[in-house]
């Protein structure tokens, strides 16, 4: 590890305190930065803060360190000052020591502190600190001392942690994560637009929306109301002859995943698995949309053992099930574009192993096909069109082996039978065998060694209990995960707007006139990313793009989205039979018309 900064001139350990109004930017109420080695303190409060620059160095020879940065970054974006050259984040450097590990206290500060043994306030006091900032003034002077003080207690915090991190840092690839938490936060500034005035709509009447969806797609009669019965739901996979994964308990293994894989095989669950995890996951008053019809929320980088994003599921619009992101729509002049990789963990499965057969099979534009071409599956003039059938079960299987699917699993997922499932397996190890040594090399030095790591160096720590599988496919999702933050760096640096990151992709925003110019950088940053990463491979791209007044579409929410627009008019035309009360035009204080109470959710 090459853990010293003895090479920078200044280190500032900076701390902000701010409120954030759901779906907002933050709004900075005050700042501690101390000067790591001499010392120096800077406690500005309020209007103090209101400089065209920070008081302190930012430049290359002065990294900014803090514990999870981009929350101190988006304060300098809304004060309007420069964001800093060099990052160091403590918090993804707590994540890469500890991913895979048991960390007893969690991976906040105080959890941190706790596992190297050091002193930290009492969480309650933190939380009470912390709400009084998020309350937003006015402050009493009693006030702006406390929080002052517990900004400062919070710098000092990093101050004690640095040094006990310090030792187990790659301090090139720690600054390189805290260049990241840069990006970050100016994705997390931008946010994705919402088509706010459906949003109220849909919002106010989603309880209604929730009956009629079970009233029209309880196709299988496994909902009493708003429950979802497992019983009933056991029934109805014995009437259609569906074979089901059970847990060891005995009873039916019901989460998502299975859910979604079951779909696949036999499609007569879609309607089933689509309704359940609209009604399960979706919470639509959590989706955090702000008064300019925005959608913002912290992204949690670095949150997952391969290091990807893990934000909130019912805040992010990419977190809830898919139909829902029909609501994200440019607004007028505005357009969007939803750029992402075309199969991408195949390519870093092909570019890693270095295996020649994988890698042409990626280069060809199509691998699956392909694969089943090598395999002596279809003829060599087989297309998409012409072998459907086949595409996807090679495709099922190129995917299935990333994960470590096993025989019973792919064959349930294909409807077909285990020893057909063998044979898939068999012809993908006997053609891509520079891949599988190179895989099983992987699985056994993380075996030996007890850890395994990306090109950057973020690394998980294998534990006792670990899933193999997990292991297996690893240095696809992590490695994916490095290039998605590399080519964030590399947009955002560029002056691209992105509005958010999803897995393999990235959603941007341009000017209707700018937008072809501004997709085409933003595909020439993220293939500059996937050959960084892959050592010279390059990964291809593809851009969908959605002018104003167009919204996204996602094929795979496309009918689940008419199906709620249209029980969403039957609901409001029901409604607006009902005798409502007439508000005249200037009937309220500001002359709008409109209650004020809707204006705090809603500009006019």
């Amino acid at each position: 590890m090459s853990g010293s900064l003895d090479t920078f001139n200044q280190i500032w350990l900076v701390d902000f305190e701010f409120s954030q109004p759901e779906g907002e930017s933050p709004l900075p109420v005050c700042l501690v930065a101390r000067e790591f080695r001499q010392g120096q303190l800077f406690r500005l409060f309020g209007d103090e803060l209101c400089l065209d620059s920070p008081p302190f160095s930012v430049g290359s020879d002065a990294p900014l360190v803090a514990y999870y940065a981009s929350a101190e970054i988006g304060c300098f974006l809304a004060l309007g000052w420069p964001p800093p050259t060099r990052v160091l984040d403590l918090y993804a450097e707590f994540r890469c020591h500890t991913s895979g590990l048991p960390v007893p206290c969690g991976h906040g500060l105080l959890g941190a502190l706790a596992y190297f043994g050091l002193d930290g306030i009492e969480s309650a006091e933190k939380e009470t600190m912390r709400q009084l900032a998020m309350r937003g003034g006015p402050f009493s002077a009693e006030e702006k001392v406390a929080l002052l003080d517990y900004c400062q207690s919070d710098v000092d915090a990093v101050a004690r942690l640095l040094p006990a991190i310090l030792p187990f840092l790659d301090v090139p690839r720690a600054l390189l994560r805290g260049r990241y938490m840069i990006a970050a936060a100016r994705m997390e500034r931008h946010g994705t637009p919402i088509d706010l005035p459906l949003f109220l709509r849909l919002k106010a009447n989603w309880q209604a929306v929730q009956s009629a969806l079970i009233r029209r797609m309880d196709i299988g009669g496994v909902w009493e109301g708003p429950t979802f019965h497992a019983e009933r739901f056991a029934a109805f996979l014995q009437r259609h002859d569906i074979p089901w994964p059970r847990l060891k308990s005995g009873a039916l293994s019901l989460d998502d995943r299975t859910f979604r894989t079951m779909a696949k095989a036999f499609p007569v669950l879609w309607p089933i698995r689509e309704l359940r995890h609209t009604l399960s996951e979706l919470r639509l008053n959590a989706l955090a949309v702000g008064e300019d019809g925005r959608n913002r929320c912290m992204l949690s980088a670095f949150g997952s053992k391969t290091s990807r994003n893990q934000p909130s599921n019912s805040r992010f619009i990419f977190g809830p099930s898919v139909w829902l992101r029909g609501l994200i729509k440019p607004t007028e002049g505005r357009a969007i574009a939803y750029v992402d990789w075309e199969q991408q963990e195949f390519g870093i499965a092909a570019a890693l192993s270095r295996d020649r057969a994988m890698m042409e099979a990626y280069t060809t534009g199509d691998p699956y096909l392909t694969f089943a071409k090598q395999a002596g599956a279809v003829p060599s003039d087989a297309t998409k069109q012409s072998h459907p059938k086949e595409r996807e079960r090679f495709k099922v299987c190129s995917l299935g082996v990333q994960y470590g699917m096993s025989e019973q699993s792919l064959a349930m997922v294909l409807g077909e039978s285990e020893s057909a499932a063998r044979e898939l397996l068999r012809a993908h190890r006997q053609m891509y065998r520079t891949f599988w040594q190179w895989s099983d090399a992987a699985m056994a030095h993380a075996m030996l060694r007890g850890e395994l790591f990306t090109v950057f160096d973020w690394r998980v720590h294998v534990t006792a209990d670990v899933n193999p599988r997990s292991l297996r496919n690893f240095p696809m999702q992590a490695n994916a995960a490095e290039m998605l933050r590399l080519a964030c760096c590399l947009a955002t640096e560029g002056g691209i707007m992105v509005c958010a990151p999803i897995h393999d992709a990235v959603l941007i925003e341009a000017a209707v006139e700018e937008v072809d110019a501004v997709v085409n950088a933003c595909q020439m940053a993220m293939r500059e990313a996937s050959e960084i990463v892959l050592s010279g491979f390059r990964l291809r791209t593809e851009a969908r793009i959605f002018c104003y007044p167009e919204r996204y579409e996602d094929e795979r929410g496309r009918e689940m989205w008419a199906t709620v627009l249209d029980l969403l008019n039957d609901i409001e035309t029901a409604h607006s039979s009902d005798t409502l009360p007439v508000l005249e035009v200037g009937n309220y204080p500001d002359g709008s018309g409109i209650p004020a109470s809707f204006n705090v959710c809603y500009q006019v």
